[in-house]
């Protein structure tokens, strides 16, 4: 309202007409009638109409009195001018004008009556300074009076008083003085009682006193020693500060903070805070990791006081690296505790201090106290980061300052997962993914685990080489997850926590939810429950080793297979370790008598047959597997180490029992084209096919020669061409079958590993289980293969069925010896399974792959023998028929194998011995499973007294063109 009046006071009230002579010549081109002007102002105007022309004028009218309004309007004028806009507009302003003057003079009127009261009491201010006036010259006058009749003793009097009362303030200043002299030892008090705030409010409130008496000269010297007194104390405060890094006190730091509050440096407190904590990082780790190397050195040498951090860490033994390393992690999380208890103490500070201040200075310090609040909560929030750098710093160095590839793998895992816990701390801690931790063990992990991998692949083949494949008995319910290494995976599913919080989890289920730094905010240290946990874990495992079963499988072993024989040593290691899980019921005894015959089974049940390679095989998978639960950066290197396992116990299971030169001539097709691949590439990748020290510099680099191991060799112990052992059936079965085991259990593997792979390395992972683990069953066929081979004596059957004469003249009743000899070798073969049953469990899947082979012999051996008869007559192909379905007949009684492998094989070659010339010719294109020979013979044989010399040179050909794209 005061702008608009001086406003009109620099402007000057005008007549409408005056104001219209104003205006620019523009605005002149149109100037309203007497009677226009007239009708405005006796136009009654509505109050909120008029409220709202007066809101409509723009903000810059009332900002300040230099405005200039005509420059104004002016520059708002548009580049092309229309004058019935202008007029417009001009009315617009008429109109606000008009609302303004308006309401100028209605709050003229509105306030007279209060101009006329104002200017009544002005009036009698006027009376009442003349009669004031004339009350002063009155009292001068008297005063004058006065002054003449006083004499000099009253004056005397009045001087005395005076000086009296001066003195009387002398003394109270002296008084004070004399109190402010022996503050001093009051503050040392203070001091030595760690009263902080109280020392400083002294002090503050002296130098406050001290001020007033500037005055005096003793006490400049006094405000010099008070000075120095409060440098002295903010010293020890620094130094009181200082404390709270390693162990946080709420009451200590309390009185601290008030302490620098007096002095108005908090947030230089905080500087000091923050360079205090960095100091105490430095000094912790240096006087752990010194403590150490002291203690190994065994001598009070003071060189290593004045080594730098890092090259001190250099000195830690094997012995105290854990140690040592638990320790520096303990001490670290101190320090990290005491700055998340700092931050605890400043928010709950910050949420008592926020009430409202009613008064103006109240007001100024609650800003100043926010602004210092701010700098602090961004200053403790950014040194979050800044020591979570500094702990990783010093961890990275002492990690990378000792070699970590002759550790043993237990000290190894204990590393990694005091490494994991300490980064879930700073995970807590700031949300920091430990970038510098991560890459520092990941270079040490993969640098031990390429050494730890390569001694594991020497070990594998001196106990591939050394393993006489005998059974490792085992419980009917064994399996892997009742083994120690694998008992992470039983704890936790999740592969992303490490083995130590999940065995915090697991014993403590109402704490899942709480943070580290809620578990151990009072008391305790992770680090610690840490290791009690692990020595805890192997305290148990040993306690529960051993070979424990129920009354049944005892009785069962007893009857069939004694383990008297079986080194106690064997029978502590290798024997399944309890896990406290009930064990699986067993299988009655009436059950496992009423197996088939065909499934060598004894009453072993189904116990998986398994030999102790197998079983460190699988020993090794696990520890491989905690590796990476712990440590997913090197997830593929360690899956690829753990394929490699595999890899090189299939080959050398191939290698022992499976290779054979007869593969090819057999034309089985025992080796499918995918385990052939996979074989070639096991050897070409993994397996050492120069001797040791000749031509090692011919084929391949060293270092791929690192990679790769030389090929096992079978023991001299196991024998394979003993007739009564079936060449070695036991052996043989429990190889491949602890091979079929071993990838069993890579299969219920595949989906855990698959969680830990990296997504652009999954394809490998996948391709493995499909190429490799898969075909492990396949080895069955060559193996067993070369059993079946040598147990029957097929040449003997292919010289009887030569003796036999097939040219006969009526039809025979009677089929020929030969029959009863092949039978007579299959009942001595199935003897000699039950004989091996006896000492090795024959799975079903097993013994039929036997059956198959040797009956696919067998029919390939007769096909074989009617091929080499050189006459044969009608009747002699019946005797044919009736010596195949003799041997059939029986041979159905000796196994449950169905249909008879090959049967057709045998059938269709004797029906061929009827075929026309045409239907021959048809028969040789359809039927390419039969050799050249055995072609030939049908031609020759049935055909040759049927057909001229010219049709049979043309089947002949026939066969031969169906041969030449084989040769």
């Amino acid at each position: 309202m005061q702008k608009i009046k001086s406003l009109m006071a620099r402007q000057g009230l005008k007549s409408p007409q005056e104001s219209m002579a104003d205006l620019s010549p523009v605005e002149n081109l149109r100037i309203p009638s007497k009677e226009e002007l007239r009708e405005l102002r006796q136009q009654p105007i509505d109050p909120q109409a008029e409220q709202e022309i007066i809101d409509s004028i723009e903000e810059v009218y009332f900002s300040n009195d230099s405005f200039d309004m005509v420059q104004h309007e002016l520059e708002k004028l548009p580049p092309e001018l229309n004058l019935q806009e202008l007029e417009e507009y001009r009315d617009k302003l008429k109109r606000q004008q008009a609302a303004v003057s308006k309401k100028v003079a209605d709050l003229i009127l509105e306030k007279q009556p209060a101009y006329v009261k104002e200017l009544e009491r002005v009036t009698a201010l006027q009376t009442n300074l003349q009669l004031a006036a004339v009350i002063c010259t009155n009292a001068r006058r008297q005063l004058s009076v006065s002054k003449e009749g006083f004499t000099e003793a009253s004056l005397g009097l009045l001087a005395n008083q005076r000086r009296r009362q001066l003195l009387t303030g002398l003394l109270k200043s002296l008084r004070t003085i004399k109190t402010l002299q022996r503050t001093d030892v009051r503050l040392s008090e203070m001091l030595e009682e760690e009263d902080y705030p109280g020392a400083i409010q002294l002090c503050l409130e002296c130098q406050k006193a001290a001020s007033t008496f500037k005055h005096y000269s003793c006490i400049s010297e006094l405000n010099s020693k008070l000075q120095d007194t409060l440098e002295q104390i903010e010293e020890q405060l620094d130094v009181a500060l200082s404390k709270t890094c390693k162990h946080f006190d709420v009451l200590h730091y309390t009185k601290v903070q008030l302490a620098y509050t007096l002095l108005g440096k908090t947030q230089t407190a905080m500087d000091q805070l923050h360079m205090h904590f960095t100091q105490a990082i430095h000094n912790t780790v240096f006087q752990v990791v010194l403590g150490y190397v002291e203690l190994c050195a065994g001598n009070a040498d003071t060189k290593f006081q004045k080594m730098q951090y890092k090259d001190l860490c250099t000195h830690i033994t094997l012995d105290s690296y854990i140690p040592c390393l638990t320790d520096l992690c303990k001490a670290l999380w101190e320090v990290m505790l005491s700055y998340h208890r700092t931050m605890q103490w400043h928010e709950e500070h910050d949420k008592q201090g926020n009430a409202p201040s009613p008064d103006d200075a109240a007001t100024a310090e609650s800003d100043e106290l926010m602004v210092d609040r701010s700098y602090v909560k961004k200053k403790l929030e950014h040194g979050l980061t800044r020591i979570w750098q500094d702990v990783q710093l010093k961890v990275k160095a002492y990690i990378l300052g000792t070699d970590m590839s002759n550790f043993k793998y237990d000290d190894f895992i204990m590393v990694l997962d005091v490494i994991s816990r300490l980064m879930q701390v700073g995970e807590e801690f700031c949300g920091s993914k430990s970038e510098v931790l991560q890459e520092s063990i990941k270079r040490q992990s993969v640098n031990y685990f390429k050494n730890y991998h390569r001694a594991r692949l020497e070990e594998l083949r001196m106990f591939l080489e050394n393993e006489t494949w005998e059974l490792c008995p085992v419980k009917s319910n064994f399996n892997i997850a009742q083994l120690h290494e694998f008992k992470f995976m039983g704890q936790c599913r999740s592969p992303s926590i490490s083995p130590s919080k999940q065995a915090v989890s697991s014993s403590t289920p109402a704490q899942e939810e709480l943070s580290l730094f809620q578990q151990f905010l009072q008391e305790g240290n992770p680090f610690e429950m840490h290791i009690e946990q692990k020595e805890e874990e192997t305290e148990d495992v040993l306690a529960s080793n051993g070979y424990e079963s129920d009354e049944l499988e005892k009785s069962v072993y007893q009857d069939y297979d004694s383990d008297s024989d079986v080194p106690e040593e064997l029978k502590q290691d290798y024997v399944d370790e309890q896990t406290g899980d009930a064990p699986l019921k067993s299988v009655s005894r009436e059950t496992i008598r009423s197996k088939k015959r065909s499934d060598y089974n004894l009453n072993k049940t189904n116990a998986p047959i398994l030999t102790n390679t197998t079983l460190n095989v699988i020993r090794l998978v696990g520890k491989y597997m905690q590796m990476m639960n712990i440590l997913k950066p090197i997830a593929f290197d360690v899956i690829h180490c753990v394929s490699q396992l595999f890899d090189y116990y299939l080959y050398a299971v191939y290698t022992f029992f499976g290779r054979n030169d007869m593969y090819e001539s057999s034309g089985l097709g025992l080796i499918s084209s995918r385990l052939r691949t996979t074989l070639n590439r096991i050897q070409e990748s993994l397996i050492d096919m120069d001797p040791v020290g000749e031509n090692a510099g011919v084929h391949a680099p060293a270092e791929d020669r690192k990679e790769k191991v030389p090929s096992p060799h079978l023991s001299q112990m196991v024998v394979l061409t003993n007739s009564g052992s079936l060449y070695g059936l036991a052996q043989r079965v429990v190889a491949t079958e602890s091979l079929v085991f071993l990838a069993e259990q890579f299969e219920s593997l595949q989906s855990h590993l698959d969680t830990m792979m990296p997504a652009a390395k999954k394809p490998f992972l996948q391709q493995f289980y499909s190429q490799t683990v898969s075909t492990a069953s396949e080895l069955r066929k060559p193996i067993y293969w070369i059993v079946a081979a040598k147990a029957i004596d097929y040449e003997q059957m292919l010289l009887m069925m030569a003796g036999v004469k097939w040219d006969i003249r009526e039809i025979m009743s009677q089929h020929n010896i030969y029959v009863d000899v092949l039978l007579k070798e299959f009942e001595q073969f199935n003897k000699r399974l039950d004989d091996v049953s006896r000492h090795v469990r024959i799975p079903l899947p097993v013994s039929n792959v036997l059956w198959e082979h040797c009956i696919r012999l067998a029919n390939r051996t007769l096909v074989e023998g009617y091929a080499n008869v050189k006459k044969c007559s009608n009747e002699g192909r019946a005797l044919m028929q009736l010596d195949f379905q003799q041997f059939l007949m029986k041979l159905e009684k000796l196994t449950d194998l169905r249909p008879i492998p090959d049967k057709e094989f045998v059938e269709t070659y004797i029906k061929a011995y009827y075929l026309t010339e045409n239907d021959m010719e048809q028969f040789i294109k359809n039927h390419r499973e039969y050799s050249m020979k055995q072609l030939a013979n049908l031609v020759n044989v049935c055909l040759g007294s049927h057909i001229n010399k010219k049709a049979r040179q043309k089947l002949l050909a026939a066969i031969d063109d169906i041969d030449r794209p084989k040769r």
